[in-house]
């Protein structure tokens, strides 16, 4: 059977769909005259929203597939995140160490490197807490009040001596109808570490100072032998012989302290940042009295090393704490040579890792203990050029200990020796195992 089309069953079908399209119509409608409201009145889009809303929450259960598209079509009015929310996956993206602040001073978002750098840095907390620098926190409120840029360079004492630059960058919102940016949304707030360049400097004047000072006594001796032999001892093969001896012990000695003042100026130059590695300290020592058995035997010293049978584990640059270690059992060997022992204990305690070596020499007054690590500082200076010392080798332990985090002590007797230590954050036991096993 055949439907006249303008019959009415064509009218039925069509009521039938503009009622259930009665809703979208409707929607659609209130829209429209929401937009024209907006146009002669200058409301907001909240307004608009909000009538929208309004009409999709009173569609009736049975019309979910009404409901669909009316939501998919109010995701394009919702308004824009505030400019901090904006700008804050940036900073994650910065090669620098950055705080994004709003206009009152509570950080917003942060980076990695701001976390390394700044002790406790939380979103959410003042800025105040993350920095405790009086210039830099003035130079955050006069940015946040005037909308100009700051920049401002400072130190840190606390845990090592840095120097930092902070950048203050005031973010203003969007242009109004006049032209001119509406008041300061948002300050960004980058640090970049000076400390390279600084120690640089420093360790440029120290060398020329040192090398200036310490190589004189040497130069000087080895212009006297080199006018002697030139002169009066010209044909003299004893003295000769007697003079080229000390020349070649000179020039070992102004090797050693050359060796030693670039070691220590490295060191500085990196005193700033902490090492990463994993050193089993027990190793370590293990290696040092072994390397310094045979000076041992020639002095007849016995080195006794003393140590808990699981491995101890830091967190540390391996080649830096042999060196520690070199120089204070050498130090022992040398300058207590009249105990006839040097005693080195490794031990745990608490979160600690303790590497204590003693010897039992005549010990070191208490005077002179203070200024053991000073550069050059000797309390016997002729006996310590004598051992061919540099003056140099505590100042050398000394700034690798603060490197790593760690304390020096020195603890002496007059008559019955000296300890010398050297503590160490241990890394838990567990994942001291877990390295061993896996350097193994």
């Amino acid at each position: 059977m055949s439907i006249d089309e303008s019959g009415p069953f064509a009218r039925e079908t069509l009521g039938e769909r503009l009622a259930a399209a009665r809703w979208i119509l409707l929607a659609g409608g209130l829209g429209l005259v929401v937009a024209v409201v907006q146009e002669v009145l200058a409301v907001g889009p909240a307004l608009g929203l909000g009538a929208v809303l309004l009409v999709a929450a009173g569609l009736p259960a049975g019309r979910g597939r009404l409901r669909r598209p009316v939501a998919a079509a109010l995701s394009r009015f919702r308004e824009p995140p505030p400019a901090p929310d904006r700008l804050a996956w940036l900073v994650g993206a910065l090669p620098e160490a950055a705080l994004l602040l709003d206009h009152r001073g509570t950080v917003r978002a942060t980076n990695s490197r701001a976390s390394g750098m700044l002790a406790a840095v939380r979103v959410g907390d003042p800025v105040s807490f993350a920095v405790r620098v009086p210039e830099v926190l003035e130079a955050i409120r006069a940015a946040s009040a005037d909308g100009q840029a700051r920049r401002v360079e400072f130190s840190q004492r606390v845990p090592v001596d840095r120097w930092l630059r902070a950048d203050i960058v005031p973010v203003a919102g969007p242009a109004g109808a006049g032209g001119r940016a509406e008041k300061v949304e948002a300050l960004l707030l980058t640090f970049t570490d000076l400390t390279p360049q600084r120690r640089v400097e420093q360790m440029r004047v120290d060398f020329i100072a040192n090398a200036s000072h310490e190589l004189r006594t040497p130069l000087a001796s080895l212009s006297g032998f080199i006018e002697t032999l030139q002169g009066p001892a010209r044909n003299d093969a004893t003295a000769r012989e007697r003079f080229l001896k000390i020349m070649a012990e000179q020039a070992r000695r102004m090797s050693r302290l050359i060796d030693d003042l670039l070691s220590l100026s490295r060191i500085e130059l990196n005193a700033h940042l902490r090492p990463q590695g994993r050193v089993d300290l027990t190793a370590v020592v293990g290696h040092v009295r072994e390397a310094l058995a045979p000076l041992g035997a020639e002095r007849q010293m016995e080195i006794v090393f003393a140590h808990p049978e699981a491995p101890v584990t830091v967190q540390g640059d391996r080649d830096e704490l042999i060196r520690v270690f070199e120089n204070l059992v050498e130090n022992a060997l040398k300058y207590g040579a009249s105990g006839g022992r040097v005693d080195i204990t490794l031990s745990r305690e608490g979160e600690d890792a303790l590497v204590a070596v003693r010897d039992y020499g005549p010990g070191i007054a208490p005077e002179h203990v203070p200024r053991l690590t000073e550069r050059f500082y000797r309390v016997d200076t002729a006996h310590s050029r004598e051992q061919g010392g540099t003056g140099l080798g505590l100042a050398i332990v000394k700034h690798i200990v603060a490197r790593h985090r760690g304390r020096l002590g020195i603890d002496s007797t007059p008559g019955e020796g000296s300890t010398f230590s050297v503590r160490l954050a241990a890394l838990p036991a567990e994942t001291s195992k877990l390295d061993v096993k896996t350097m193994a």
